[in-house]
């Protein structure tokens, strides 16, 4: 029986190249199939499946600049105290360079400053990255 599942080989050492095998067969062993996956099925991007479109960021630049734009007038009202967002901001960075080698200590308002204005900034660019491009392949339809 050992006999039946040995397989004729052909082995030549570093001089040669040549290396023949032969699949094993058998009555006990059943031919292999191959299920078929929905992930597999050759589309339309050259035989691969993909879940998202190749230009999944559909990136516009009009985005950034309105975004920005739409970001920094907001922030540049004087609304905390007399002064505004991106006021605070630039001023704590002024404040945190005039001692530069040192780093801006954990309790410096240089943080939430920081954290606000790109809190503000991201959630801006991506609500307009949202709107803008739904309006441009028409998501909002009437």
């Amino acid at each position: 029986m050992a006999a039946t599942f040995a397989t004729p080989s052909t082995v030549i050492g570093l001089g040669g190249s040549s290396v023949s095998t032969r699949p094993l067969s058998s009555s006990f062993l059943k031919p292999t199939l191959r299920a078929n996956n929905p992930l597999r099925l050759a589309g339309a991007s050259g035989g691969r499946f993909t879940c998202f479109e190749r230009n999944w960021l559909r990136r516009d630049l009009n985005v950034v600049g309105f975004g920005l734009i739409g970001w920094l007038a907001p922030s540049s009202i004087p609304a905390i105290n007399g002064k505004s967002l991106t006021g605070l901001f630039f001023e704590s960075i002024g404040t945190e360079l005039a001692h530069f080698p040192t780093p801006p200590a954990l309790t410096s308002q240089f943080w939430l400053w920081l954290v606000t204005w790109h809190l503000g900034l991201f959630l801006c660019l991506t609500f307009g990255q949202i709107g803008f491009k739904g309006r441009t392949e028409d998501y909002f339809e009437k």
